[in-house]
C-alpha cells in the first residue's frame, strides 16, 4: 500500500493517473493517452485481483473448493469505497474488516457464547452493506475523493 501510495502521489506517471480519473476531457486537451492510462490502471487492477485470487488458492487454503471466496470480493470493493480511494486509509480498513472477519472465531475460542454464532458469522458482511450504503452516496462519494469522472465514458472529439 505504502508503494501504491507513493506512486498515486510523488511520480509523475501517478499524478497523470489521478489527472485522468478527475477530468479526462483536460487530460487529453494535455496530450495524454486517456485510454490507454484507462486501460493499465484496469490491468493492473485486474493483476491485484488475479494475485490476490492465487494467494487465496494456493497459501490462504492449500487447495481449490467451490465458494472458497466466501463474499470477500465485496468486502474488498467496501474497503475500497470505506477508504475514500486513499490508499493509506486502506490499511485501516483492512484493519477494522480483517478484525470483523476475525471475531467470531476469538469469541468462540474464548468460549462467550451469549452471542449467536450466525450473528457472528455475520459481521463483516453487515459491516460491509453499512459501509457501502453510507458511503455510496453521489454526495458522499464526491465528499471523500472520489475521482470525478468515475463511472463516465471518455469520448474524443473528432474535429
Amino acid at each position: 500500500m505504502v508503494a501504491v501510495w507513493w506512486f498515486l502521489t510523488k511520480s509523475r506517471a501517478g499524478l497523470v493517473l489521478r489527472a485522468v480519473g478527475e477530468n479526462h476531457a483536460a487530460a487529453h486537451a494535455l496530450g495524454y493517452p486517456v485510454r490507454r492510462i484507462r486501460l493499465l490502471a484496469i490491468l493492473f487492477g485486474g493483476g491485484c485481483a488475479g494475485l490476490a485470487g492465487a494467494y487465496m488458492s494456493l497459501v490462504l487454503t492449500p487447495f481449490w473448493s467451490s465458494g472458497m471466496t466466501a463474499g470477500r470480493g465485496w468486502i474488498a470493493l467496501a474497503l475500497v469505497v470505506f477508504a475514500g480511494w486513499r490508499p493509506m486509509r486502506v490499511i485501516f480498513g483492512a484493519v477494522l474488516f480483517g478484525f470483523t472477519l476475525q471475531l467470531p472465531f476469538t469469541l468462540q475460542a474464548e468460549q462467550i457464547t451469549f452471542i449467536p454464532s450466525a450473528l457472528m458469522q455475520m459481521l463483516p458482511y453487515l459491516a460491509t452493506l453499512v459501509a457501502l450504503i453510507a458511503l455510496s452516496r453521489p454526495s458522499t462519494r464526491n465528499k471523500l475523493g472520489a475521482p470525478k469522472a468515475l463511472g463516465t465514458p471518455f469520448v474524443r472529439d473528432e474535429r
